[in-house]
């Protein structure tokens, strides 16, 4: 009777473990890609935008299943921070006390079941704020949960 008892429980954890069991092959592990390597993308590192006009975003996102959303954040660089994966160093202004600094900062939801995206955003620069060095951040999130990310360096002027 005892062994009876025993086989059962030991059968139906069995059942039960393997029907809790994750399919590991279908789980996404991969981050969405952000590519600024081709002729139209924008901004290109180190560029200059006057200010009193617009920066015109530009950006090709994928991932190997789908899209969630995507940040842009930016932001001044007067005190020479770093966001650890810059392609190209420009040449920095001396670090100053920010007085009225451009500060941008954007969320965007990407609708339905995309695996690819071209988004073209424009952003109006003031013309009241300070000129310098900036930061132009992209946070790139596919529907697991995976990140991405990539800063460029650029420069606001007169």
């Amino acid at each position: 009777m005892k062994n009876i008892k025993f086989a059962t429980i030991f059968f139906v954890l069995i059942i039960f473990l393997t029907a809790c069991s994750k399919d590991e092959d279908n789980v996404d592990k991969t981050n969405p890609t952000i590519d600024f390597n081709f002729n139209s993308s924008f901004p290109k590192p180190c560029s200059k935008i006057k200010r009193g006009t617009s920066l015109n975003f530009h950006a090709k996102f994928s991932d190997n299943d789908i899209l969630g959303s995507y940040a842009i954040d930016i932001h001044h660089n007067f005190d020479h921070h770093t966001h650890d994966n810059y392609e190209v160093q420009c040449d920095m202004d001396p670090i100053k006390i920010p007085v009225k600094p451009f500060i941008y900062m954007q969320n965007f939801t990407i609708e339905g079941n995309v695996k690819e995206l071209e988004p073209t955003i424009e952003i109006s620069i003031p013309d009241d704020i300070d000129i310098g060095d900036y930061h132009f951040e992209v946070r790139l999130t596919d529907k697991t949960g995976w990140q991405s990310r990539h800063a460029i360096d650029f420069k606001i002027e007169e």
